[in-house]
């Protein structure tokens, strides 16, 4: 491994205090599991064309989910579909030539009462026959538990609109979560955010995602204008990534 890859000091780079400190709120008590598939490889906004199997799989999730909410222990439970996966991961990423590229299409995430619930969820045999029948007609797939270890507020999934789900690589967790809360003012601020859930997973290693976020915007122009044409989310939001060896692989995705 890398000396660099043992350091865990966070450093600033770019413009300082230029934007209000992130706003945050006591994280939930919730457990969360997280099953992300890769079905469907298009263009990055070509995801409005949907494959035969990409339906039916949909199909299959959404009459699993009516079953889910049957159990009393299930807080909420959603499926989403990808409408942009962006392209270029930064430099950041050729330096870890083995970490996957998040290119998931399709997630469904189920919060729990509580951890333990998603716990003992995720070793049920219905969940195990579940998760084995969408895995075997995927590319690939990601099954996450974990907790919410920041959080802006809550993600509101009873109406339409447009839902990130980040997947950040990083050396270290601990500048993972301390980037992200640097830069996530720049969110608020310059974006109008004003909810997320970050879940840290249960299980961490070298290789895997070391947190994933997940937020709302109403529409795709409260989001992309700013991303594309802000010369500070680069400078400030980006740089920092890179400068803490933290890499994003965010995937915009529309209710099912």
């Amino acid at each position: 491994m890398d000396t660099e890859k043992k350091e865990n000091t966070f450093q600033i780079v770019g413009p300082k205090n230029i934007f209000p400190k992130v706003t945050l709120v006591d994280p939930t008590n919730s457990g969360y599991l997280l099953f992300a598939l890769e079905i469907d490889h298009r263009p990055p906004i070509g995801f409005f064309i949907e494959s035969q199997l990409k339906k039916k799989i949909l199909s299959k999730l959404k009459n699993d989910v009516v079953n889910l909410r049957n159990n009393s222990k299930v807080i909420d439970t959603t499926v989403f579909k990808a409408m942009i996966i962006p392209t270029g991961r930064g430099a950041f990423l050729k330096k870890r030539p083995s970490i996957e590229i998040a290119k998931f299409d399709v997630v469904l995430l189920i919060e729990f009462d509580t951890h333990e619930s998603a716990k003992e969820f995720q070793k049920s045999l219905e969940w195990q026959n579940m998760e084995e029948t969408y895995k075997l007609e995927t590319k690939k797939s990601l099954t996450v538990t974990g907790v919410n270890v920041r959080r802006i507020g809550s993600v509101d999934h009873s109406k339409k609109g447009v839902f990130l789900f980040n997947y950040f690589y990083a050396d270290q967790v601990k500048q993972n979560l301390q980037v992200w809360e640097y830069t996530a003012g720049w969110f608020q601020d310059q974006t109008g955010l004003d909810n997320s859930t970050l879940i840290l997973p249960d299980q961490v290693n070298e290789s895997s995602y070391k947190i994933i976020n997940h937020c709302r915007w109403d529409h795709l122009i409260d989001i992309l204008p700013s991303l594309i044409f802000k010369k500070s989310f680069k400078e400030f939001v980006l740089n920092n990534f890179e400068a803490n060896n933290v890499a994003a692989m965010p995937i915009l995705y529309r209710l099912a």
